[in-house]
């Protein structure tokens, strides 16, 4: 029996490769996680950028706590299973009225990671929407093949390397995920995806949880870390992340770098050069 998906959004994630949205946090609860984030941008002087974008639950008490949100895990257990790690947290920040965006890709092509039942739950701190440049979908594109891709390293594309399929897509096939503040989408690893600029007059501001079962092998590289955050991990595939006691505690802040250069070295494998910082 689901704990949180319904018969029919379980139906439609099978075939479409997503599901949204998912009522999470009340608006005061998401303006209040929004909050803490833009507290750490101004007291560091500067918006979350570079290695700080990802596996940030490594650094900040609260972070982790969203990672193991039961009403997270319960929708994702409906999907994967019992045993779950979390791989990778990833700020998605466009600044309002900016030229940022996220060029059409799947994920699958980059992760290195042996399994389709890899699940990215995508929380909206800021709302979603058309203008503000929210995601979008091919639906049904997570049952074919890995599209070709090509690195392109354009400036204000937020993905590491740039990436891009080739291929032509067919925008009016695309599905939004508009979501309010306070929302998730859910979504597999080998569903195309993209998102525009952000025409609106506020920032858009998601963090993706990227979610996978403990039987899941990294095979791009010989290291990788994830944190165990519900059930048991009876296979030891991953270096298990520790847990901070405190905001920025320095066994924390050092196990950070580690994950984040191991991931960086994963998301650049057999790329023809390597962008400074994404």
């Amino acid at each position: 029996m689901s704990k949180i998906l319904s018969t029919a959004a379980l139906s439609q994630y099978q075939q479409d490769g997503y599901y949204s949205p998912l009522d999470v946090f009340t608006a005061r609860e998401a303006a209040d996680l929004r909050a803490r984030l833009e507290c750490i941008e101004e007291a560091q002087g500067h918006a979350i950028v570079g290695a700080e974008r990802s596996k940030s639950h490594l650094l900040y008490t609260w972070i982790d706590d969203l990672i193991r949100h039961l009403a997270i895990l319960d929708a994702v257990e409906d999907i994967i299973g019992p045993d779950i790690l979390c791989w990778n947290t990833v700020w998605w920040i466009k600044e309002a009225r900016s030229d940022t965006f996220v060029s059409w890709h799947q994920d699958k092509r980059y992760v290195g990671l042996d399994t389709d039942d890899f699940v990215t739950a995508w929380l909206a701190l800021s709302p979603a929407t058309i203008d503000s440049g929210c995601m979008r979908v091919l639906p049904g594109s997570h049952k074919h093949n890995i599209l070709p891709h090509s690195d392109e390293f354009k400036e204000n594309n937020l993905l590491s390397r740039g990436q891009e399929i080739t291929t032509v897509i067919d925008e009016s096939q695309a599905a939004m995920m508009e979501l309010k503040a306070g929302q998730i989408s859910v979504h597999n690893v080998r569903l195309a995806h993209a998102s525009t600029p952000n025409v609106s007059h506020d920032r858009r501001i998601g963090l993706s949880m990227h979610f996978i079962p403990t039987s899941t092998r990294q095979i791009a590289k010989d290291w990788d870390s994830a944190t165990l955050v519900r059930g048991e991990d009876c296979y030891n595939h991953f270096t298990l992340t520790p847990r901070p006691s405190r905001d920025l505690d320095e066994q924390g802040v050092r196990f950070h770098e580690q994950a984040t250069d191991a991931f960086r070295a994963i998301v650049f494998n057999e790329a023809e050069r390597v962008r400074r910082r994404f």
